[in-house]
């Protein structure tokens, strides 16, 4: 059994209380560090460390981290520790995302957090030299430079997960990430606000007549951005209703490509007469131009669709210049609020969602249609639009109770 000697003090049996004992000086007192902290390693021999005076927590720690080590067979000698391969943050998180099994423009979008926000921080530490006091720091520079709740979390994940990475390599015990004097940024939930009814046509109608379909593919069928701009004449099936979404555009290494919906998974979704009606309308003027591209990423297997919506040149439309360029103008002409991170097209999924809640539709088919993966993200974003169900509740009751009191009785005045 492992054990922590004190090198400047002994005990010595107490005359006056048998049993009992003092502490006596030794000949080392106040020379040198205190404590010695002692185990038995796995070849048999003795492993130890010396800890200075007011450290006998830290050196009994110590003691039992060691053995747990030893008993797990992940034990590393000192000598054999320093003896690894000096491992800097930036070299090896530049390795892991280039691995990530993840789609090419998430992997961007990753590689891009790293080299703005994290590298310039933390790149030049050697991976075991990374302690909890430099992510505080990190942190406390990231809200300096006034960056979101939200997006410090996504960021103090992303590290996270590239040091779980480096802990499976055996280039680290434990994740400075998960200590517990590190505080983890927690995203600032702001309650979903519909767009008024009002709204809606009035941004619609400041589009261009190319553009104004995609409000109603937004508001009216609750399709993201991307599978706006990728929705083709064959994904249509009037005759049963239905809309398929299959596919997004998405921009990945500066270059358009085509790509299955977020999280992969494709849906239908009910087409109602009226939005139908608004894309034949649209298609009148504006037929479907056949446009080809690579498939998840540059490079990528070529796949043509017949696109609803094209650029006045009939290609793809790339959504970062339709929001610079018609978007913004529509919401200013509107005059809606139009900042970096407000009333964009998602917002048009938003008033789709509040629209069938409002009507009693359930949680588990607008998470469907909106194509979330779990329905209780639909139910913890929407929940507070679902409409009251304080009367429905009374009305059950007094029902229960009316059934049971027979028609005699179901009516009386119950103060008689």
């Amino acid at each position: 059994m492992g054990h922590v000697q004190d090198r400047w003090f002994r005990k010595v049996p107490d005359p006056s209380k048998p049993g009992k004992h003092l502490l006596e000086p030794t000949a080392r007192n106040g020379v040198g560090k205190r404590y010695r902290a002692r185990v038995i390693g796995p070849d048999g021999g003795e492993i130890s460390e010396s800890f200075a005076d007011g450290q006998d927590k830290a050196a009994q720690n110590w003691v039992d981290t060691t053995e747990a080590k030893i008993t797990l067979g992940i034990y590393v000698p000192p000598k054999a520790a320093k003896a690894r391969a000096v491992v800097f943050l930036e070299p090896f998180g530049k390795t892991y995302l280039e691995d990530l099994d993840v789609d090419e423009a998430s992997r961007e979008i990753m590689e891009m957090r790293f080299r703005k926000h994290i590298f310039p921080h933390l790149g030049q530490e050697e991976i075991p030299e990374i302690k909890a006091s430099h992510l505080r720091s990190w942190d406390s520079k990231l809200r300096k430079a006034d960056l979101s709740d939200q997006y410090r979390h996504t960021l103090f994940m992303n590290l996270l997960a590239a040091l779980n990475a480096a802990v499976d390599d055996g280039l680290i015990d434990k994740n400075p990430c998960e200590g517990k004097s590190v505080k983890k940024p927690k995203p600032t939930k702001k309650k979903i606000i519909p767009w008024p009814e009002a709204r809606i046509w009035s941004v619609r109608s400041h589009l261009p007549d190319r553009f104004q379909v995609l409000t109603d593919l937004g508001a009216g069928l609750g399709l993201r951005q991307g599978e706006c701009l990728g929705l083709g004449v064959e994904d249509l099936a009037p005759d049963r209703g239905k809309v398929t979404v299959c596919r997004q555009i998405k921009t990945v290494r500066n270059q358009l490509v085509f790509a299955l919906p977020k999280y992969e998974k494709e849906r239908d979704v009910p087409l109602g007469d009226h939005v139908l009606a608004a894309i034949k309308d649209h298609m009148e003027l504006f037929p479907p131009v056949k446009v080809t591209l690579p498939w998840g990423k540059p490079g990528g297997k070529l796949v043509t669709a017949s696109l609803i919506v094209t650029s006045v040149r009939g290609l793809a439309v790339r959504a970062n210049d339709f929001d610079r360029n018609y978007w913004k103008k529509a919401l200013k002409a509107a005059g809606v609020p139009c900042g970096r991170y407000e009333n964009g097209m998602h917002d048009l999924r938003h008033f789709f969602a509040s629209v069938l809640l409002d009507q009693g539709e359930s949680i588990k088919a607008v998470a469907e249609w909106l194509g979330h993966a779990d329905p209780a993200f639909t139910l913890g974003t929407y929940t507070h639009l679902m409409p009251s169900s304080d009367s429905r509740t009374r009305g059950v009751i007094d029902g229960l109770y009316s059934r049971r009191n027979g028609p005699e009785t179901a009516h009386e005045d119950p103060t008689a």
